[in-house]
């Protein structure tokens, strides 16, 4: 806008507008992106071609590989979901979902065959050895000491960090497949050394400037749900990747916004995970609300009525409503034992408020 002001000579630049701030390079990165000074300093390093020089060049050398073989996978997941077989069934399954070729494209979904080595075997290939693979949470040690492929037989969506590098992957089992594939509906990349599951929210890469600029974030269960819902164009949305929401991840969404709305499953399980992000969300002293859907979840509402949803989306309940609801429909409120209820759950969610208003 004209109230954006930079001086290239200086190296400074203001906003004269409402924000009333400037600063450097360093300062516009971590305010445009969220991120601290060391992220800031490595993304304007990767942009200028410069490297780094750390303390512990092994560190970095480790992480350089794990980032080269996750981005490398993933690749060879896309391909597959174009290209083989049972890929290209587990495609028309993600556009019976309401998936377009696009969104599916810019997504990166893929697709690990049901297979125990092809993927093991591609990176090999590649001049990775067995140890980077298995750091990097693509493979699986037997107690004999051979390695097999991780994902099998799964859709594969690609986990990405705010920099929008691959650093692991969530793969849901594709039940069209015959045979059994061991694992559960999903099974996430394990803790490595650049993936952390507690530090990582899914979509929050694309989602970051949505976020800002809409003063509000939509914490999901789902991969699909985040994917379905900026496909529908509401783009401020995020999941945690197979976990509650942890505290870090509210501190890495505070960067952009204090506005929290949780949009959980309509069963018991994603009650307990809306009720756990509620809790420690009011603690940190967010903003808290819970967008209620006429659906099982956000995805199968957009497939169903997309304007439903973008209509849900802007209008969120206030989370003390939302207990108060949960509680009557839990208990009786004509007998005593059913008050006693009610008013613990209630209670429970006022005392964790900051404000005693």
């Amino acid at each position: 806008t004209p109230s954006f002001f930079v001086n290239p000579a200086r190296q400074i630049w203001h906003c004269f507008g409402g924000c009333s701030t400037g600063g450097d390079i360093f300062s516009f990165v971590m305010k445009i992106e969220g991120v601290e000074f060391p992220e800031a300093l490595e993304i304007l390093a990767r942009r200028a071609g410069i490297e780094l020089k750390r303390e512990d060049p092994r560190f970095v050398y480790e992480r350089k590989k794990l980032y080269e073989v996750s981005e490398l996978a993933a690749k060879f997941f896309e391909k597959q979901l174009g290209e083989s077989e049972n890929g290209k069934k587990a495609l028309e399954y993600l556009k019976e979902r309401g998936l377009k070729n696009e969104t599916i494209s810019q997504w990166r979904l893929g697709y690990a065959p049901n297979t125990w080595n092809s993927l093991k075997s591609f990176l090999k290939n590649a001049g990775f050895s067995e140890k980077e693979i298995y750091a990097a949470g693509l493979s699986v040690k037997k107690e004999e000491g051979n390695y097999y492929d991780r994902f099998r037989g799964r859709i594969m969506f690609p986990i990405s960090d705010i920099n929008s590098q691959v650093v692991g992957f969530t793969g849901r089992i594709f039940e069209q497949l015959t045979g059994e594939i061991e694992g559960g509906k999903y099974i996430n990349t394990p803790q490595t050394l650049i993936y952390d599951k507690s530090k990582v929210l899914y979509g929050l890469d694309k989602a970051k400037m949505d976020i800002r600029k809409s003063d509000r974030v939509i914490a999901v269960e789902g991969n699909i749900d985040v994917i379905m819902s900026h496909q529908a164009g509401i783009k401020n949305v995020v999941a945690s990747s197979g976990t509650a929401l942890t505290h870090i991840h509210l501190k890495i969404l505070k960067r952009y916004t204090q506005n929290l709305d949780l949009c959980f499953d309509q069963d018991s399980a994603g009650e307990i995970a809306a009720k756990r992000g509620i809790d420690l969300a009011l603690s940190q002293g967010f903003n808290v609300g819970v967008v209620n859907i006429p659906a099982k979840d956000p995805a199968d509402l957009i497939k169903e009525n997309q304007d439903k949803w973008v209509e849900a989306s802007v209008k969120s309940n206030p989370v003390v409503q939302f207990y108060i609801e949960k509680a009557f429909q839990k208990h009786d409120a004509k007998t005593a034992i059913g008050k006693k209820n009610i008013s613990r759950e209630v209670l429970l969610v006022i005392k964790l408020i900051e404000n005693k208003v």
